[in-house]
């Protein structure tokens, strides 16, 4: 039995630390934010890798994961359906996700308040220092702490998050305050809209205590809009008061006049059905895009997973089945080699290219977002072919295109 440092309590960190308990590993979890980090992220598209790995982890996992859906649809600026096509999937949320991983780790190893400050190891340990003065010392150190990782800031500080020229402004509405119409034409669809350069998406989550239940389930969605770096992100970021917030601007602190100023657009370029959905959406939250590639993620014992070691933009909808995935590598390397530097290099070996290949393929899916609509006019046959290429590409199950290295294609390089 080793001891183990997992830094970070969000869904990566609690899939390794799972699976490395189960393993008869004394884990500790170090998360830097203190009470629930419930709510934060809105709706999770599932893949059969993530129900895998919330097996690994412990978890059971059976119809209450998620709401199902069977169809996409693509509506036109007028709502009218441009194209369908059928996919079965099931939509789940990050806090659903959450709550299943963390009631199956015990409470007393998920440290709250823990903000890593300097990290050292030599040839037989890893040590952190917390910014409360605290000190843990492990075998191994699993950094799964975000897009804006303490660990990477220690170990990689050259690899910066790189804006994508656009944001995600996203949130969730209650399915009992939509019209008939808006829930006959979309509600139990994976749903996408395409102005120009743009992209609007959404599908159906569980509503308030995860409940599946028609009539008490909410539409998820996530619209896609350009936002200049210098000017329109740092208003976006700003809040009434005039605090910045370059990081990441917290939900409920978004300006109600860029809410304002977005619905009156999707009142002008969206369909009505979500026109709808966002005037009746209490408070929408905004995301800005960004890409992390790394170019090495292990450094002796200590190893990056998850957004701290690669973030794809949510195109690809696979951000939490990554993470998923390469905390079972990370488990079956060291069940294999021990908790050494030699299973962490196996565990890199196995997923350094595949995480460049999914940062990859999210760009390709922004790219082409960007560039739908700006060619000239948007006459109805292009639309419909951007509408199917959309369906068949965006939040999909890619884990074949990945083995393959295929995951951009090649008229695409």
């Amino acid at each position: 039995m080793a001891k183990i440092l997992v830094v970070g309590g969000s869904l990566g960190g609690l899939f390794v630390a799972n699976i490395l308990l189960r393993q008869g590993h004394d884990i500790t979890l170090l998360e830097k934010a203190t009470g629930s980090l419930d709510g934060r992220g809105a709706g999770i598209v599932t893949h059969d890798a993530l129900a895998q790995a919330l097996k690994a982890a412990g978890v059971t996992v059976d119809h209450t994961l998620g709401v199902p859906v069977s169809q996409r649809v693509t509506l036109g600026g007028d709502g009218k359906n441009l194209g369908e096509m059928g996919l079965p999937q099931i939509l789940t949320s990050w806090s659903r996700l959450y709550h299943m991983l963390k009631e199956n780790f015990p409470a007393e190893r998920y440290l709250q308040g823990k903000a890593v400050k300097a990290l050292t190891q030599d040839e037989k340990s890893v040590r952190v220092q917390c910014e409360d003065g605290s000190q843990y010392e492990a075998e191994l150190l699993i950094a799964s702490d975000g897009i804006r990782s303490g660990v990477r800031a220690q170990v990689a500080p050259q690899i910066q998050p790189e804006y994508a020229g656009y944001i995600a402004w996203r949130g969730v509405c209650d399915e009992a305050c939509l019209s008939q119409h808006t829930l006959d034409t979309l509600f139990n669809r994976f749903g996408f809209c395409l102005p120009d350069g743009e992209q609007m998406l959404g599908y159906p989550v569980a509503g308030s205590g995860n409940d599946t239940r028609p009539g008490k389930r909410r539409y998820n969605f996530v619209w896609y809009r350009p936002a200049s770096e210098d000017q329109e992100l740092v208003s976006l970021l700003t809040d009434d008061d005039g605090h910045h917030y370059p990081t990441g601007i917290p939900p409920l602190k978004v300006s109600w006049k860029h809410i304002a100023h977005m619905r009156q657009a999707a009142r002008e370029i969206l369909a009505p059905q979500y026109a709808e959905i966002l005037e009746k959406t209490a408070a929408p939250f905004l995301q800005a895009i960004y890409d992390v590639r790394s170019e090495q993620i292990v450094f002796g014992r200590v190893a990056l997973m998850g957004d701290a070691a690669f973030v794809g933009r949510p195109h690809v909808g696979m951000g939490v089945t990554k993470a998923g995935d390469e905390a079972m590598v990370i488990g079956k390397h060291i069940a294999k080699l021990g908790a050494s530097p030699e299973a962490l290099q196996a565990y890199s070996d196995e997923r350094l290219k595949l995480g460049q290949q999914v940062v990859a393929r999210a760009q390709y899916l922004g790219r082409y977002m960007q560039a739908q609509g700006t060619k000239g006019t948007r006459d109805t046959d292009n639309l419909k072919r951007n509408a199917s290429t959309v369906m068949a590409e965006t939040a999909i199950d890619i884990s074949d295109l990945l083995a393959q290295g295929k995951a951009v294609p090649e008229s695409a390089h």
